[in-house]
């Protein structure tokens, strides 16, 4: 289907300030952008990078005062997400090199703290998809999803000590159980259509049987109508705005439907 998605972001700043921005999706996995549009108020210089992931990343310098972006894209994507029990899990030895450190610990995912807890979970389930697919249902099933009840510092140890959290929390548990058990897992950030309440939405994917599927411990059922804009270890890889000083954000509005917006 064609999905309609963006975000407005209105900011403010005491002093210019540099600023690195994570809003445009690529084409690839599952997706095709056929549009985008990129409006900023007071239009500034931007320069754009790829970064080691193959993130799109826009470099400006916020002016002082109020700055504002919207961005607006089209995306042709995938009604269902694939969904495969028979995918085997890959031997480290086999896992590309590219994708080995989805295999690590990193900062909000101390997957080698976490290893009593994803055998628990996924005792008598054979190796692969059906694994991952049982730390999704547990998520799901006992940890409960709450705004306010974590911030940009909160972990995976913390979501498993607390079992409170938002999109962000679920999907690093998930990631955590998952490398502890040699499945190489990734975050990614983006759009879910129809998300309610309406807001940029953050799930993982597995490296399983030679490639990547999607799993979304906030949703009951596998779900596509999804947009994804950036992917990496954890929430420190794909921050949709790195500011280096002092950034105030004052208003932000999400939409992902199947009409354009104005």
């Amino acid at each position: 289907m064609k999905l309609y998605a963006g975000c407005f972001l209105k900011m403010e700043a005491s002093l210019p300030t540099p600023t690195i921005l994570m809003l445009r999706p690529r084409s690839g996995g599952g997706q095709f952008v056929l549009s985008e549009e990129y409006i900023m108020e007071p239009h500034v210089a931007v320069s754009e990078y790829t970064d080691s992931y193959g993130n799109f990343c826009q470099r400006l310098i916020i002016p002082s005062g109020t700055f504002s972006i919207k961005t607006r894209t089209c995306v042709e994507t995938i009604d269902e997400i694939d969904v495969d029990f028979s995918a085997e899990l890959v031997p480290a030895e086999d896992i590309p090199e590219e994708i080995l450190s989805f295999l690590l610990p990193s900062r909000y995912c101390q997957s080698d703290l976490l290893g009593h807890m994803a055998l628990e979970i996924v005792e008598g389930y054979p190796q692969g998809y059906e694994q991952v697919e049982a730390i999704r249902a547990w998520i799901r099933k006992n940890i409960v999803y709450e705004y306010g009840t974590s911030d940009v510092s909160t972990s995976a140890l913390d979501t498993a000590r607390t079992r409170t959290g938002v999109c962000r929390d679920f999907s690093h548990l998930g990631i955590s159980l998952c490398r502890s058990l040699n499945i190489p897992a990734r975050m990614v950030v983006g759009y879910l259509y129809d998300l309610k309440p309406m807001d940029l939405h953050a799930w993982f994917e597995a490296y399983l049987g030679g490639r990547w599927y999607i799993f979304d411990a906030t949703q009951e059922k596998p779900v596509g109508k999804r947009i994804s804009i950036a992917y990496g270890r954890d929430a420190a890889d794909v921050a949709l705005a790195t500011h280096f000083g002092l950034v105030n954000l004052l208003e932000m509005n999400v939409w992902a439907n199947d009409t354009p917006q104005e």
